[in-house]
């Protein structure tokens, strides 16, 4: 990659724009196992639980475990709802704890 194409690249991910939303972790292996959580970043909320579930340094004990027991092919990543962004922080983060909330009781599922 040239210097310049590069530059440019860097440049795009810089404008991007976030996409918050809600998101669900299901495990194939325990039907009707649902973790649920929300996040700033559906583009790449995903490669980071991936990342610390398989280095064991997830913070939810029973996620981590069921990781561990079962393995990376029974689980599923799954966004629930995608919400438009919010200019405000302080709107944006109760937005997201509201629509988590929400989804976590609509699926009888637990928290990340």
């Amino acid at each position: 990659m040239q210097a310049q194409d590069r530059r440019a690249a860097i440049a795009d991910y810089k404008k991007r724009e976030n996409e918050p939303g809600i998101y669900a972790l299901r495990c194939s292996a325990s039907p009707g196992t649902v973790w649920v959580g929300s996040t700033p970043t559906l583009d790449t909320i995903q490669n980071r639980l991936w990342f610390s579930l398989r280095h064991g340094g997830h913070t939810h004990r029973g996620l981590q475990t069921a990781w561990i027991a079962h393995g990376a092919d029974a689980f599923t990543f799954e966004v629930l709802e995608r919400l438009e962004p919010e200019e405000n922080a302080y709107l944006a983060r109760a937005q997201l704890k509201d629509r988590a909330t929400h989804w976590r009781r609509a699926l009888k599922a637990e928290a990340i």
